[in-house]
């Protein structure tokens, strides 16, 4: 079955041509121009990545986002952006998307970001080892289910992959470039805070007191690892 993709993006031009490039990559696509029709294709198509504009009319790209997070978790989500201050790509990963592309891009860029985040959105084949439990936390990779205390706790394709990562290795302490190449793929071309954003979002859903974490820890001028509660 071929990966499911919407794009949604108000410039014509743009999108006819990212269009054609996402097809010929082997892909179905789907296309809104606006945010508010790009929510309303997702909940009849259910498709497996979105690639959203920021700036739309009708309705933008960060309420978009917001709404698709919210109703599809598993969904993986690409923002495009045409601003380029760092704050405005940390604001837009704050949302739940994740990952973001700077306009103007290369085609093949994205293709290749809309191929990593597949492999994250895609379930592992289910065998002996799906389960994982560490403390008060249970993942099961073949389910995508992420509970702590018993209670689901719902993650985004990213956050899921990060989390399996350091539960498969307690202790470990992982460098930003190696979380990278294990949750994005060695193909992955962009910049590493992504990284630290993404951990962020992970310790305010599952920490405690998210400002004095106990299981995702820093390893400070390296990375982070999963280590023992206080």
């Amino acid at each position: 079955m071929k990966p499911k993709i919407l794009l949604v993006e108000d410039e014509d031009a743009i999108r006819k041509f990212v269009k054609i490039n996402i097809e010929r990559a082997g892909m179905d696509v789907w296309e809104a121009a606006n945010g508010e029709d790009g929510v309303r294709l997702a909940r009849l198509h259910r498709p497996d990545v979105v690639v959203l504009d920021v700036m739309m009319p009708v309705m933008d790209g960060i309420e978009a986002c917001g709404i698709l997070r919210k109703e599809f978790p598993e969904m993986g989500i690409i923002f495009l952006t045409a601003k380029t201050q760092d704050i405005d790509k940390i604001s837009g990963l704050e949302m739940g998307s994740d990952d973001y592309l700077t306009k103007p891009f290369n085609p093949t860029e994205l293709i290749l970001r809309i191929k990593s985040l597949l492999r994250r959105v895609n379930r592992e084949e289910k065998g002996d080892n799906n389960i994982l439990e560490y403390g008060p936390f249970k993942i099961d990779t073949y389910s995508r289910r992420f509970l702590k205390d018993d209670m689901e706790i719902e993650l985004t394709p990213t956050e899921f992959a990060i989390i399996s990562i350091f539960m498969k290795s307690p202790g470990k302490a992982l460098t930003r470039d190696e979380i990278l190449n294990l949750a994005w793929g060695c193909d992955f071309i962009g910049d590493s805070k992504i990284v630290d954003v993404n951990i962020r979002r992970l310790r305010h859903k599952i920490e405690d007191d998210s400002r004095n974490p106990d299981y995702i820890q820093t390893v400070w001028g390296m990375g982070y690892r999963w280590g023992d509660a206080k």
